[in-house]
């Protein structure tokens, strides 16, 4: 097999309790799942027909012990590539040491080809762009500049992120983060002040009662607390959200815009109907829509195991407002504590988690990472909308525990 025809790299670790040699353990390899699947997936057929390449093999044997990682490049379709793993995990046996095999990763060799290719493709297109420049194209290039945002730029004594015009304009929209900056002045929107955290900056509150403000803000846990501090400290501001579990920075600019646009139109309208009755002109006020328990009781939640309703009632005092979570074990105890953008690429890493309790919005993308790694139960502050919840999985609000 060449380099060239090798599709993925499997990757095993192993451990053998007793002295053995290299040739001991192939010969195991080979032996124990030969027949398994018939002819198609015996190892040697395989070999012979190029679809995996020569078996290499580290040891090390210390106190009575043989560790190590065995590695095999196939190509073969990933479907036959993951039963070969799999049929190399079930090897219990070599010689007369009880062994234990266990997939550390099945590495696709085609990504860094395809990186390589990439990289070729576009040394290829910069240097056809110079040779082939011409009048016309320097025209479209012109025109297409219009639609290139300005590069964000910085706004008082903290240095926040900002759009170019945050500087000058009347009007300033309140954002969470750079990236939703850059995203608003994708739409056409540069009049930005990113609040770079929960806490509203100084620079902000300086400009209270010199700016006309409104605030656009995540449809997640974090929002919530921002859209509090904002009303607390800047009193009666508008404010808007994305979707419930979407950030600002994912909306596309022509969601923006008609999100935007929505307020403004309405804002318009306020006026000029205040006008006409003679009354000051107040902005439209956006308020954030929350479950009352009324509303939860309108579909009841699924009974809950008293020890875990035990367990959420210790851990929330010290989750609430944090934008934190906890993954449990079975027996209750606290495996991880970790920020909420952070929980779902921990969810299936973290060995033995069975259930999660956090300070965020339960979405369809946190139910499917559980339950992918069959955690028994979710508790968070808020559902999202239209979650489709498999059986093996509860799902709780705090609101719904009564422990808010």
């Amino acid at each position: 097999m060449t380099d060239g025809t090798i599709k993925y790299l499997i990757k095993l670790k192993f451990k053998i309790e007793g002295i053995v040699e290299k040739a001991d353990i192939i010969g195991a390899i080979f032996g124990q799942t030969e027949g398994l699947f018939g002819p198609e997936l015996d190892l040697n057929e395989l070999q012979k027909n190029w679809k995996i390449g020569r078996i290499e093999l580290n040891a090390q044997s210390k106190n009575d012990l043989v560790t190590g990682e065995v590695t095999i490049p196939s190509s073969a379709d990933i479907t036959m590539t993951s039963l070969i793993a799999a049929a190399i995990e079930s090897v219990e046996k070599v010689g007369p040491c009880n062994s234990k095999f266990q997939l550390v990763s099945i590495e696709d060799i085609r990504a860094t080809k395809r990186k390589q290719i990439t990289e070729r493709a576009k040394e290829i297109l910069k240097d056809w762009y110079i040779k082939s420049s011409s009048e016309g194209e320097r025209a479209q290039n012109e025109v297409y500049d219009t639609l290139k945002p300005n590069k964000v730029s910085e706004f008082g004594e903290d240095k926040l992120p900002a759009g170019p015009l945050a500087n000058e304009s009347k009007d300033i929209i309140l954002v969470e983060g750079r990236a939703d900056i850059i995203n608003l002045m994708r739409a056409g929107f540069e009049n930005t002040i990113a609040l770079n955290g929960v806490k509203l900056p100084d620079s902000v509150i300086k400009l209270k009662g010199k700016r006309n403000f409104i605030a656009f803000l995540d449809g997640d846990r974090g929002g919530d607390l921002i859209q509090k501090e904002v009303e607390q400290m800047l009193g009666r501001v508008p404010v808007l959200r994305a979707p419930t579990g979407k950030e600002v920075e994912e909306l596309t600019p022509s969601q923006i815009k008609d999100i935007l646009d929505a307020h403004l139109s309405r804002a318009e309208a306020v006026k000029a109907e205040a006008k006409v009755r003679g009354e000051p002109r107040t902005e439209p006020r956006t308020e954030l829509r929350t479950e009352t328990k009324e509303e939860l009781k309108v579909e009841a939640p699924p009974p809950i195991n008293k020890e875990l309703l035990d367990k959420v009632k210790e851990l929330y005092p010290s989750l609430k407002e944090t934008l934190e979570g906890c993954i449990l074990d079975e027996k209750l105890s606290v495996l991880a504590r970790l920020p909420v953008n952070d929980m779902l690429r921990n969810l299936q890493m973290t060995k033995d988690g069975a259930y999660l309790i956090f300070d965020g919005i339960v979405t369809q993308r946190v139910i499917e990472s559980a339950s992918k790694a069959n955690y028994k139960a979710i508790v968070g502050y808020k559902l999202g909308d239209g979650l489709d919840v498999p059986q093996a999985i509860q799902v709780y609000t705090f609101s719904q525990l009564d422990v808010q």
